[in-house]
């Protein structure tokens, strides 16, 4: 029945009958402002809602806080004390990681619920898969990494334990120093945006593929291939759950590896 099922799809697909995803999933409709550095469309609206989301989510927490924490607050504490204990401290140490508490801290959180938005009903994209806001954090966490190393070292202290490892013959700074540029100070936020991207841009793409399959196979199949479609529905579920999973995973990694990058920044080689 899945090999029938499958030359139908096929079948269907090339003469326009089932709908296919593609990347002008990422690119809707401006709303307002079109062709101007302020164009605002669907993608942008879920940005504001998720961060006005997150927003009101703490401030109400934080505006109820008491010294025996309910359901809401103490929720709101394990996930604060998660990015402050498993991260910054666990990377940075206790006595360097309270100045950037906050900042990973706002990190983590903006990350997942920017991510999160692609498996609520309404929403249905992750703000996260156009390269903008990943590459904005990309930027901030450069910045903070290279920030620490200046604070720690100074401007000549940090490039010259960043770029010239000492231990090293110096014949071969030649061939080091060049690969410490680009490992530094282009690959680190070139793959933080990246991963963060094109995890959320192909977990949407898989999400989409098989509720559309799925609505196709319900209501437009014909006969047994109709059956296929319980098939398809429950990937498709399994992958919402799975996208859940990945939404904090994603968070998680790209705090992570940028409290790893300010600690190298604060250490020298």
């Amino acid at each position: 029945m899945i090999t029938a099922a499958t030359d139908m799809l096929l079948a269907a697909s090339g003469d326009g009958g089932l709908p296919v995803p593609s990347m002008t999933e990422f690119f809707p409709p401006a709303i307002a402002f079109e062709g101007t550095i302020f164009e605002f469309n669907r993608i942008s609206l879920v940005r504001w809602i998720a961060v006005i989301a997150l927003v009101a989510l703490f401030w109400a927490v934080a505006s109820r806080a008491r010294l025996v924490p309910g359901r809401a607050q103490s929720v709101a504490e394990i996930g604060l004390d998660f990015v402050r204990v498993n991260i910054a401290e666990e990377v940075l140490g206790k006595q360097h990681a309270r100045p950037y508490v906050p900042m990973l801290t706002t990190m983590f959180f903006a990350i997942f619920f920017l991510n999160v938005t692609g498996i609520v009903p309404g929403l249905n994209i992750p703000s996260n898969s156009v390269v903008a806001v990943p590459l904005l954090l990309a930027a901030a966490a450069f910045v903070a990494f290279v920030w620490a190393g200046i604070k720690a070292h100074g401007v000549v202290g940090y490039l010259r334990t960043s770029l010239f490892p000492s231990g090293v013959p110096w014949p071969l700074y030649v061939i080091l120093t060049p690969i410490e540029i680009i490992s530094t100070f282009i690959l680190r936020p070139l793959t933080l945006t990246v991963r963060l991207m094109a995890n959320m841009l192909a977990g949407h793409l898989l999400l989409v593929t098989f509720f559309m399959l799925t609505n196709y196979l319900f209501f437009e199949a014909a006969g047994a291939v109709k059956a296929v479609g319980l098939l398809t529905f429950g990937a498709a579920f399994a992958f919402t759950v799975f996208e859940l999973f990945i939404s904090a995973l994603q968070a998680y990694i790209f705090t992570l590896l940028t409290a790893v990058y300010i600690n190298l920044s604060q250490e020298a080689h």
